[in-house]
C-alpha cells in the first residue's frame, strides 16, 4: 500500500539488449573494471559510453545486484547497464502529469486497465531518460520517494491519492498509523486512517471481524495510534476511489479527548496546539509545498554548478544592522545569532566561484505583521565576477524554476488549499524591472488616487503597505532596483552613475505578497568598505577577516537571499507566514 501524490513522467525507449555481466556480487567495481568485465563477455564499452549510461567516472564504484542492476556506491542509485543504448536519442515521453490522469492516459494509448503493463515512472525527465528496457518493455525503476522499486506492477491511481498495484488488490496489507476521523452506521464502521503519507478510508463490518476488533472500532478515539489489517478494494459507488476492507484493528494507545475537533477554532488556540495542528490536511498540504520548494532550491543551484557552503549561526558582528540582533553569551564574549550568511558567502565565493548557504536566520524585529518571523530559513547564493544584472537574471530564473516545480509536483496540495494556480502559471521570465525613482512615482500616483494612505517620500525604504500596493500592480514578480544607499546595508556597491544609489534589488511577489528576495552587488573596494563600516558605527575589529577579502584578489561579486517562508506563503496563497513553518517563532510566540 502506498499513499502518495505526485507528478511523474512515463517514458518509452527504443529496444536494446541487456548485458549479463558477472562480477563477485559481494565486491565493488570501478568504471574501468566494469568495462573490462564487459569485454570478457564480448561487449566493447568505452569509458565515455559507460558514463553516458551510468553518469559515472573512474572514482565512482558499482556493484552488480541479483536482478542485474548496477548499484552506484556513493549515491545509492540503481542503474541497469544496457547494450545498444544511444543517449543521443531521447525517449518518447508517453505521459507527464498528475497521478489521477494516468489511467486515462494509458487507456488512450490502448493499454488495458487490469492487465499487466511495464511502465517507467519517474519524478523528473532526466531520470526517465536514463532507464533502459528489459525484454522490449520499459522497466519500473522507481517512484518518487522510493516507496516501490519493483518491475511489473500495475498502478491504480485513485481520486483519494491511493496508489495500488496488481499485487495489492485483494491481498491483505497492514497499515500502521493513526485514526484521523470515524463515523458509524449500524453494524458498519468507517474509519479514516492516516499514516503520514496520506489518508485512506477503512470499512469495518461487524460480521467479518472478531468481537475484539469490533469493540476497538466502537471505542477508538480520534488520533489513537492503530494498526489495521485489510485488503484494498475499489469503492462500490465511486469508481476510481479505493478503500480498505478492514479485517483486524489493534489499538496501540487510546488517545485522550482530542482538543482539535471539527468545529471552528481560533488562530491562537490552533497555534497553542501547533504540535497537534500539524496533523491536519491543510497543514500537510502547506508543508508538502514547503518541502517541494526546498527540493527545488537545492536542485536549481546544485544543477547550476553552485557549491553548498554552510555558514555559522553564532557571529561576532551584525550583517544587516545592529537593531535586529539577538545577543547571546558565548563563553566570555558576546555573540549574535546570524541575520544572514552573506558575509561568509563572500569568502566562500572567492574560493569556489558560485556558492550558496541554506539555513536558519534570526531577526529581532519587534514586528507583528503577517510577513514577519523572528526565526526563518533563508537560501543565499553568491557569485564571483557577477554584477547586478547577472544576479537579477539569476533571481528571475530561480523563482520561475521553483514555481514550475511546485505546479508540476504539488497541484493536489494547491487544490486542497484552494489556490488559484492560473496566477502561478503566469510566472515566467522576463519580470518587470523598476528603478527606485519609477517606484516613487507609482506610489505618488497611488496616493493621489486615494489608494495609499500616506504619501511616500523619496529616500525612504519601502514598507509593507508600499510593497503590497506595488506587487498588486503586476501579475509577475516585480524587481525594484537601485534604492538609496542610505537605506541599504553597508556592504552594497554604489551606482557609479549616481553614487547616492546602491546597486541592489528587491523582488516583490505579485498578489500583494511583497518582498521575497533581497540582494545586490557587493562593495569590492577596501577603502569604500572601511568608510562604510565607520559610517554605520560598526566595530572594525569584528570585520577584519571580511576586509581581508578586499586585500587578496577582490573582484566584483553579487548575491541575494530568499526567505523560504515568504515564498511558501505566496505559492500557497496564505494570509500569514505562521503556517509556513512547523513551529513558528514570532514576537509573542516562543512555544510550542
Amino acid at each position: 500500500m502506498v499513499l502518495q501524490r505526485s507528478n511523474f513522467y512515463v517514458a518509452d525507449f527504443p529496444p536494446h539488449e541487456k548485458i549479463g555481466l558477472s562480477l563477485d556480487q559481494s565486491g565493488w567495481a570501478s568504471a574501468p573494471q566494469l568495462i573490462e568485465a564487459s569485454r570478457k563477455r564480448g561487449f566493447e564499452f568505452t569509458l565515455e559510453e559507460l558514463q553516458n549510461v551510468v553518469a559515472g567516472n573512474d572514482k565512482k564504484r558499482f556493484s552488480l545486484s541479483e536482478d542485474g542492476l548496477w548499484i552506484r556506491a556513493n549515491q545509492g542509485h540503481s542503474i541497469e547497464v544496457e547494450l545498444g543504448y544511444d543517449p543521443t536519442v531521447p525517449p518518447e515521453i508517453l505521459y507527464h502529469g498528475t497521478a489521477e490522469r494516468f489511467l486515462i492516459s494509458i487507456e488512450q494509448r490502448g493499454l488495458i486497465k487490469g492487465k499487466r503493463h511495464h511502465v517507467h515512472l519517474s519524478a523528473d525527465v532526466d531520470t526517465a531518460t536514463k532507464v533502459g528496457r528489459r525484454h522490449g518493455k520499459p522497466v519500473v525503476l522507481r517512484i518518487e520517494a522510493g516507496r516501490m522499486r519493483q518491475d511489473g506492477f500495475i498502478f491504480y491511481l485513485s481520486a483519494n491519492g491511493v496508489w495500488l498495484t496488481d499485487r495489492d488488490l485483494g491481498e491483505e496489507v497492514t497499515i500502521k498509523g493513526w485514526l484521523y476521523n470515524k463515523r458509524s452506521s449500524g453494524k458498519l464502521g468507517f474509519l479514516e486512517i492516516r499514516d503520514g503519507s496520506g489518508i485512506i478510508q477503512g470499512v469495518v463490518s461487524k460480521k467479518d471481524v472478531s468481537d475484539e476488533a469490533w469493540e476497538n472500532t466502537e471505542t477508538v478515539t480520534q488520533e489513537s495510534s492503530v494498526i489495521v489489517r485489510g485488503a484494498p478494494r475499489e469503492h462500490p459507488k465511486k469508481p476510481g476511489v479505493y478503500e480498505l476492507d478492514i479485517k483486524d484493528l489493534r489499538v496501540l494507545q487510546l488517545a485522550s479527548e482530542y482538543p482539535i475537533t471539527p468545529k471552528e477554532h481560533g488562530v491562537e488556540f490552533l497555534m497553542d496546539h501547533r504540535h497537534l495542528w500539524l496533523r491536519s490536511r491543510r497543514q500537510h498540504a502547506i508543508l508538502r509545498v514547503r518541502h517541494e520548494i526546498v527540493r527545488a532550491v537545492r536542485d536549481f543551484f546544485d544543477n547550476d554548478g553552485f557549491i553548498l557552503c554552510d555558514t555559522p549561526i553564532f557571529t561576532p558582528a551584525a550583517c544587516e544592522g545592529t537593531t535586529t540582533l539577538f545577543e547571546a553569551s558565548y563563553f566570555d564574549e558576546k555573540a549574535y545569532l546570524t541575520q544572514s550568511g552573506q558575509l561568509y558567502n563572500e569568502a566562500t565565493a572567492a574560493a569556489f566561484g558560485k556558492v550558496y548557504c541554506f539555513g536558519p536566520t534570526f531577526r529581532a524585529e519587534k514586528s507583528k505583521t503577517r510577513r514577519h518571523l523572528t526565526e526563518f530559513w533563508m537560501v543565499e547564493p553568491e557569485v564571483a565576477y557577477a554584477k547586478l544584472d547577472d544576479i537579477m537574471a539569476l533571481a528571475e530564473n530561480f523563482l520561475s524554476f521553483i514555481v514550475g516545480r511546485v505546479l508540476e509536483n504539488r497541484k493536489e496540495e494547491l487544490k486542497h488549499l484552494e489556490r488559484d494556480i492560473s496566477k502561478l502559471e503566469k510566472i515566467a521570465p522576463p519580470f518587470p524591472r523598476l528603478q527606485y525613482d519609477d517606484v516613487v512615482k507609482l506610489l505618488h500616483e497611488g496616493h493621489a488616487k486615494g489608494e495609499m494612505e500616506s504619501r511616500f517620500e523619496w529616500g525612504g525604504d519601502l514598507g509593507s503597505p508600499d510593497e503590497t500596493y506595488l506587487s498588486n500592480l503586476f501579475d509577475k514578480p516585480v524587481m525594484v532596483h537601485r534604492y538609496p544607499a542610505a537605506v541599504k546595508a553597508f556592504y552594497m556597491e554604489p551606482d557609479p552613475e549616481r553614487p547616492e544609489l546602491a546597486l541592489c534589488v528587491d523582488v516583490l511577489a505579485p498578489e500583494g505578497y511583497g518582498e521575497i528576495i533581497g540582494g545586490g552587488e557587493r562593495a569590492s573596494s577596501l577603502e569604500l568598505l572601511l568608510n562604510r563600516i565607520q559610517e554605520h558605527g560598526l566595530p572594525e575589529e569584528a570585520f577584519d577577516w571580511y576586509l581581508d577579502l578586499r586585500k587578496y584578489g577582490s573582484v566584483p561579486h553579487a548575491g541575494f537571499g530568499m526567505g523560504i517562508e515568504r515564498c511558501v506563503a505566496w505559492l500557497c496563497g496564505l494570509e500569514h507566514v505562521r503556517e509556513t513553518i512547523p513551529f513558528p517563532r514570532m514576537l509573542y510566540r516562543l512555544k510550542p
